[in-house]
C-alpha cells in the first residue's frame, strides 16, 4: 500500500495575489507610457507656456528627448505584453500545483528602466 504525498492544492487567494500583481504591473506600465509621453511632448509644452505668458522660447530643434519618450512608451507597451506573459504562465502554474517563481521579468524591467534614466540624465548635462 503506498501513501502519495498531497500536493497543496492552490487556492483562491493564490489566484488572486497573481491577479494583484498584474494590475500592479498594468499600473507600472502606464507611468512609465505616461511619461514617455510627458518626455516627448515637453517642448511643446514650454512652447505653449512662453506663447501663454508672452514670451518667445528658444527651444532646440535638435535632442534626444523624442527618441527617449518613444523608448519609454515603448518599454511601457512591453512591460504590458510580458506582465499578461507573466500572469497568465503563473495562473497555468497554480492551477496544475507547480508554481516557480522567476525574477527574470523583474530584472528585465529595472535593467531597460535605468538604462533609459541613464541616457535622459546624459541629455539632460548636456542641454
Amino acid at each position: 500500500m503506498e501513501t502519495e504525498i498531497a500536493k497543496p492544492k492552490s487556492n483562491a487567494s493564490d489566484h488572486l495575489a497573481n491577479e494583484r500583481t498584474f494590475l500592479a504591473w498594468i499600473r507600472t506600465s502606464i507611468g512609465i507610457m505616461g511619461f514617455g509621453f510627458i518626455v516627448v511632448k515637453f517642448t511643446l509644452f514650454i512652447r505653449q507656456i512662453a506663447t501663454v505668458m508672452g514670451l518667445r522660447a528658444t527651444v532646440p530643434q535638435t535632442g534626444y528627448s523624442h527618441t527617449i519618450g518613444i523608448l519609454l512608451v515603448a518599454l511601457g507597451g512591453l512591460t504590458i505584453l510580458f506582465s499578461y506573459i507573466r500572469y497568465m504562465t503563473t495562473k497555468k502554474q497554480l492551477d496544475q500545483n507547480n508554481y516557480y517563481h522567476s525574477t527574470l521579468f523583474i530584472k528585465i524591467v529595472t535593467a531597460l528602466i535605468f538604462l533609459i534614466s541613464l541616457a535622459l540624465i546624459v541629455y539632460l548635462l548636456k542641454t
